[in-house]
């Protein structure tokens, strides 16, 4: 049975059952996502404070059999927040759901809802000398709910691990609107199936995420940043073989930067400050979290001296400052906004087996330029295999003059990191952009069990209708 819209008559018998100011017209930022590929259709958008409340919504969706899309921060990049196909959905807001329930030093956990923004969760933490390790360039807007439902990941995962490492227990609404009360602190837990990891990279198919209990870190006494110009991607991998058989579990991040990369951002944001005055062919960026005791720019020094003893690094700038450390951040993050600015025909983001990265860069490289004149900038998480690999126009082209190969790029891009065993979704889920990628790409038993349990627990098909899995026909 087909789903219904979330219409004008399906919200005046909404409101009776919800506070006066819960339901409101949706607004423009609600049907947008950040790469302008898909534009939603929804007119009514819900704004619980309370889990009873959402409960509440659910039920209601349930039993009209209207679709229901969670929104959070609105910055996923797979476009999981808008719904453009199929009857208009009621779009679910957990900007009033914002709370840190509690905070517990002792066991290294916070309780905080799903609405929280990341920077204020991190916020939290700090103020109690905790860490809160998931960091990403939009933890400014990026919510906790929408974070786990598509298992971020960051420049943290290396050390800390995905969105999924750094939780413990979940309250959710499930499709028929029961409450699931899992929030519990507890470090060992076997009763039965996880619900929790099922929901986290969920895109919330199976469920609401209302509020977590997140793992929180002792916060690092020093910490130091480094700029390593190294010969290869192949050299870097070394360098972070070097650097962990050093440093063990202290190394918190190590960022891949191409050439291209600091191109880009001379082209796109000519004001921000680079530390060489020709980018590099290829560098790492380095940061480390120390205990008391041990200082971070030794460290780093000799890190470099090893490098250099080994022929894998060839220059490089240890931060002198926090400040300068901040600044060689900014280059890392301000990389996808100079992407934005130059406009990328095809963007990819992947993961790999280490130990295959440095064959796939070049030949992934070859393989573009057998199909035109393209830039590729190949950036990201070396430390944990994922990278960006975005294909771009010529220098004075356009991403529409060559709009005809986007797909053709795309299906190059996935077949090799296919074939070299890796994953097309690293770290921004499935959404909608890779609905037709899961289902060439995937395994077919985990397709068939995907499909198995979305039909068990949203029997309707109401949660986040078209995402992740395709809609049914009809």
């Amino acid at each position: 049975m087909p789903l219904t819209p979330a219409d004008d008559a399906f919200a005046a018998a909404l409101r009776p059952r919800l506070p006066e100011d819960t339901l409101r017209p949706a607004e423009p930022r609600h049907l947008e996502e950040p790469r302008g590929r898909w534009r939603g259709t929804s007119r009514w958008v819900a704004l619980p404070r309370t889990v009873q409340e959402v409960s509440a919504l659910v039920t209601a969706c349930a039993e009209a059999r209207v679709g229901l899309v969670p929104w959070g921060g609105g910055t996923g990049l797979v476009g999981g927040q808008v719904a453009p196909d199929g009857p208009p959905p009621l779009l679910l807001s957990l900007d009033r759901m914002t709370a840190i329930r509690a905070v517990h030093p002792r066991e290294n956990v916070m309780v905080a809802e799903a609405g929280a923004v990341l920077a204020d969760v991190q916020e939290a933490a700090r103020g109690a000398d905790r860490l809160f390790a998931l960091s990403l360039a939009s933890e400014g807007t990026a919510r906790i709910g929408g974070l786990l439902s598509t298992n971020a990941g960051g420049v943290n995962v290396l050390r800390y691990g995905n969105a999924r490492d750094q939780v413990l227990g979940l309250e959710a609404v499930l499709p028929d609107g029961q409450i699931w009360h899992g929030l519990k602190r507890l470090r060992k837990d076997n009763t039965g199936y996880d619900l929790r990891n099922l929901l986290i990279g969920a895109e919330g198919t199976l469920g609401v995420i209302t509020a977590a209990a997140l793992k929180l870190a002792p916060r690092p006494a020093a910490t130091g940043t480094a700029l390593l110009v190294v010969h290869s991607p192949a050299a870097a991998l070394d360098l972070l073989a070097l650097a962990r058989d050093h440093l063990g579990e202290m190394v918190s991040a190590f960022e891949l930067i191409g050439r291209m990369g600091f191109d880009f951002l001379r082209e796109a944001l000519p004001d921000l400050r680079q530390p060489f005055a020709t980018g590099p062919e290829w560098c790492v960026l380095v940061e480390l979290g120390l205990p008391r005791g041990m200082d971070p720019q030794t460290a780093l020094e000799e890190l470099f001296a090893s490098g250099l003893a080994a022929g894998l690094v060839s220059d490089g700038v240890v931060a002198q400052s926090t400040q300068q450390a901040a600044e060689f951040w900014t280059l890392r993050e301000h990389i996808p906004e100079a992407n934005r600015r130059i406009g990328a025909i095809s963007s990819h983001d992947v993961s790999l087996p280490l130990e295959a990265l440095p064959a796939f860069i070049p030949e992934g490289l070859a393989r573009i330029a057998a199909l035109g004149p393209f830039r590729v900038n190949c950036f990201g998480h070396l430390g944990d295999g994922n990278l960006h690999y975005n294909v771009f126009p010529p220098k004075g082209g356009t991403k529409a003059d060559h709009q005809a190969l986007r797909e053709e790029i795309k299906r190059t891009i996935h077949d090799l990191v296919h074939q070299m065993g890796g994953s097309v979704s690293a770290e921004h889920g499935i959404g909608r952009l890779k609905v037709a990628d899961l289902e060439r790409y995937g395994d077919p038993a985990k397709l068939a069990a995907m499909r198995a349990i979305k039909a068990a627990l949203d029997p309707a098909g109401i949660m986040n209708p078209g995402a992740v899995l395709r809609l049914p026909p009809g």
